[in-house]
């Protein structure tokens, strides 16, 4: 691998080894990124089924991927790769019992699972005892 030494060399150097620097960062970027936008850059209408669960209470004000700090009361959801500040509505299959909520995690991470709900929005669609309950979410906005 060659090593870029910046501060060394002609000045015009030193710009085209930092440009190539930032272009490799730029196009390496979306790589890192937690979820890749849909080809027409909208997941407006992306439906998914699957078992949702809802948060412990040991996560309590811990943060979460998106900076934010867990609130139980909030109604907000972990899933794997819609963007933070995703709003979806996920809807209890078994009751049609649905609550709007904004995705600031990421997460589940256990097989089968597509969302984790904070403790007041899977209560709003399911019994807490059930712990983990069948759904359907739609992006909203």
């Amino acid at each position: 691998m060659n090593e870029v030494v910046i501060g060394r060399g002609s000045p015009g150097l030193r710009r085209s080894a930092i440009g190539l620097l930032c272009v490799t960062m730029y196009l390496a970027a979306p790589a890192c990124g937690a979820a890749a936008p849909r080809a027409d850059s909208s997941w407006a209408g992306y439906t998914q089924s699957g078992k949702a669960s809802y948060y412990a209470s040991k996560f309590q004000s811990r943060k979460t991927a998106s900076g934010e700090l867990y609130d139980r009361a909030k109604k907000t959801a972990a899933h794997r790769k819609l963007p933070f500040g995703t709003k979806i509505r996920v809807t209890n299959i078994k009751n049609g019992k649905s609550v709007a909520v904004k995705v600031n995690d990421r997460g589940p991470f256990v097989k089968g699972r597509i969302v984790d709900l904070s403790a007041s929005a899977f209560k709003r669609i399911g019994d807490a005892n059930a712990g983990v309950i069948d759904v359907e979410i739609q992006v909203i906005e």
